[in-house]
């Protein structure tokens, strides 16, 4: 306890007086100190406690980090979760057959029986925090390079887990904070056997589409719904039959009452990465190199998914999950360069820049921060150029399932050859389960395509230096990768999964290392993590001064960000509803909200993105709304908040000053796309969807009431 209030002490010493409600990232277990009485201002009912307690159930306990990336909460005493369509779409489409489209059609099991599990899926429980800086930081020294301090660094990480893990019962992970200057450990308890519930159709799960991802006026009902099984003791377990629902030790109240302009709103979750300690040129770089090529990379790959796509719903189905994220990325990406370059964000982070450089060559500052930023612009400018060709590389590797196989599929039949008879024997099994996973997410004549056309855009624009295998294929191939890419399909054991077993019954290490498949995506892989013992000499000081920039930063205060940028670590923000300037596009009153009326005039019979289901027609002609129509009469589909969130806490809960359940976050504004880097107070809001447009749709659109029942209700 000591060490948490020296802790404290240090951190609220370099805080202002004051704090912009609306802006942080913040951790729970400083909540009193620091956030508070400024929340309780703006509505917050509840005690620090209620919002984070070691030893009490508190409302960290209703929140959990989604397989990953997302984050979701328990909303009954009996394992319900309610996080995104969209973070549950890998997990439906899993599920879902030509046959039997639950992300087409939906899906909603009437009882346990029918709750559907995929094959892996997982949500994490936070079950506390503490500072271990002072720990970490006593194992280093200034003249350590930056590799033997985070070896050092690991080692005592890799001890701290170990003394927190309890034999194995929970995952401990310590993360760095403020550029590697503070250290924190976080213990969790994971459950992985988790089982869809319900999802509606995609054509309210996903309306919209790529052309309202990031825009406001919104009318997406972005939900799915699961549930957590644990075994008879409520401990975490492989799947079974004999499994039971958990009983959580907290679960969120849902108020049906409605919001309004102002009203306090908070969010809890997962944000995954901001950069908003990131240097000037950090920024330039992204926005004039880095991102265009991210931009163009994502859609010559999504293009080529596309003209198969809509030949089918099977192709559809296929594509349909690396799709949608490859799309998520292009338009936020784009928006980033359009939101940055506007708002001028390089100049004003250079300008800091300049005020701290001053300040760092006083001369008793010098012998520590003099050459910082000297040191991280030189760096910028060598890597300028590298970083759009790295990004043209990476998106190849996203969008071709081909691309990487010589570390995925290919490192396995690598082990193989090395393996022994009996070895071989047990190994075949999960070789071919990996190789059929691969070949089930896969159409060969749209991969043929993927990869021709990546490879050409790559070798067009990225410039820098090429893949060699792209440099000679290029020339002999006058540019065109067509043929080519033909002719290694055909040649090659990876694009057949009568081969691969082939080669499981004969494995051969000269035929694997003379796969014309295998030989580009290695030569295409150990290109991109090539560095020269040039380049690694500046990451290394680069690496230093960044973190030096960040401690000089908050030591002469310069710098005006009090919080570290998010990681993946479970996070509070707070702030009010709030609209944005009236919108003729928006039927609402206020411009903080939407409606389904709103939805039903976007509707456009038979398109990809603007389609509705009939039955939801009907329902807004007849006004059936019942309990959860609004005090005007209408039905609230989606709502904005002020809120700072970000990637990961897409499922996040808002809740009110009591705690209870008002809506699930789902996306930003593109008019703030900046938020990574900057955070605007004007333009930047959360987009929700608004429980009761969630609770409508599953009891009154759907007929499951059953689920509905399972939860508090407020009024």
């Amino acid at each position: 306890m000591k060490k948490i209030l020296l802790s404290l002490i240090a951190i609220i010493t370099l805080l202002p007086s004051s704090v912009k409600a609306d802006e942080g990232m913040w951790f729970l277990m400083f909540i009193e100190r620091l956030n508070h009485r400024d929340m309780q201002k703006m509505g917050l009912q509840l005690t620090a406690e209620e919002i984070y307690s070691i030893n009490n159930h508190s409302l960290k306990d209703a929140i959990v980090q989604f397989n990953g990336g997302c984050t979701a909460e328990m909303i009954s005493k009996d394992g319900l979760v309610l996080t995104n369509h969209h973070c549950g779409y890998d997990a439906i489409a899993e599920l879902s057959t030509a046959d039997k489209n639950y992300l087409k059609e939906g899906y909603w099991a009437k009882n346990r029986a029918e709750e559907l599990k995929p094959s892996s899926l997982y949500v994490r429980f936070f079950v506390r925090m503490d500072d271990c800086t002072k720990r970490i930081l006593s194992v280093v020294n200034p003249s350590m390079s930056e590799a033997d301090r985070a070896k050092a660094i690991n080692s005592e990480i890799s001890k701290i887990e170990k003394e927190n893990n309890e034999g194995g019962k929970y995952t401990v992970s310590v993360r760095p904070f403020f550029q590697g200057n503070e250290y924190y450990y976080f213990v969790y308890q994971d459950y992985k056997d988790v089982r869809l519930v319900g999802t509606p159709p995609e054509s309210l799960g996903k309306f919209g589409g790529d052309t309202d991802n990031w825009e406001w006026p919104r009318h997406t009902a972005d939900f799915s719904m699961f549930r957590v099984y644990a075994d008879a003791n409520g401990n975490p377990a492989d799947y079974s039959k004999e499994n039971v629902p958990l009983q959580p030790k907290h679960h969120l109240p849902v108020n049906i009452g409605g919001v309004k302009e102002n009203d306090f709103a908070m969010i809890l979750g997962y944000p995954g990465r901001t950069n908003r300690w990131m240097p000037a040129g950090g920024i330039e770089q992204n926005v004039k190199f880095a991102y265009p090529a991210w931009v163009e990379g994502s859609k010559t790959g999504m293009d080529n998914m596309k003209k198969y796509m809509v030949q089918s719903d099977a192709l559809n189905l296929v594509y349909a999950s690396k799709f949608a994220g490859v799309a998520n990325y292009w338009k936020n990406r784009q928006g980033m360069i359009d939101a940055l370059t506007k708002f001028e964000t390089a100049k004003t982070k250079a300008a800091q820049e300049a005020k701290f450089d001053k300040w760092a060559n006083k001369p008793e500052n010098k012998a520590k921060y003099g050459n910082v930023v000297a040191t991280i612009n030189a760096y910028y400018a060598m890597t300028n150029e590298k970083s759009r060709h790295d990004n043209y590389l990476m998106q190849l590797f996203r969008t071709s399932a081909f691309g990487t196989v010589s570390r995925g599929l290919g490192r396995q039949l690598e082990n193989y050859i090395k393996a022994d008879a009996t070895k071989r024997t047990q190994m075949a099994p999960t070789i071919m389960e990996m190789a059929e996973g691969m070949h089930k997410e896969l159409h060969l004549p749209a991969e043929k395509d993927i990869l021709a056309a990546q490879l050409s855009l790559y070798n067009k624009k990225a410039g820098y230096t090429l893949a060699p295998i792209v440099e000679k294929l290029a020339k002999e191939n006058g540019g065109d990768f067509s043929k080519y890419v033909n002719e290694i399909f055909d040649l090659s054991i990876f694009t057949s999964l009568d081969r691969i077993k082939a080669f499981l019954d004969l494995p051969s290490e000269e035929l694997l290392k003379n796969d014309p498949l295998y030989v580009l995506s290695n030569d295409l892989l150990t290109h991109y993590s090539f560095k020269s013992e040039e380049l690694l000499k500046a990451q290394n000081d680069f690496e230093a001064s960044f973190r030096l920039l960040v401690e000089g930063l908050r030591e002469s205060k310069i710098g005006e960000i009090k919080y570290p940028d998010a990681n993946s670590t479970l996070r509070l923000t707070y702030g009010k509803v709030r609209a944005l300037p009236a919108d003729k596009r928006n039927d609402a009153v206020i411009n903080n909200y939407t409606t389904l009326e709103g939805q039903v005039k976007k509707y456009k019979k038979g398109d990809l993105e603007f389609d509705l289901p009939v039955r939801v027609l009907e329902m807004n002609a007849k006004k059936e709304f019942g309990r959860f129509a609004d005090k005007d009469g209408s039905l609230h589909v989606n709502f904005l908040t002020d809120n700072d969130i970000t990637g990961g806490n897409s499922g996040s809960p808002v809740l009110n000053g009591k705690g209870e359940l008002i809506g699930l976050a789902f996306d930003g504004n593109i008019e703030a796309m900046a938020g990574d880097v900057i955070f605007d107070k004007k333009l930047q809001r959360t987009i929700n969807v608004d429980i009761r447009y969630v609770l409508w749709v599953i009891e009154n659109f759907s007929g499951a009431k059953n689920i509905v029942d399972e939860m508090t209700l407020i009024k």
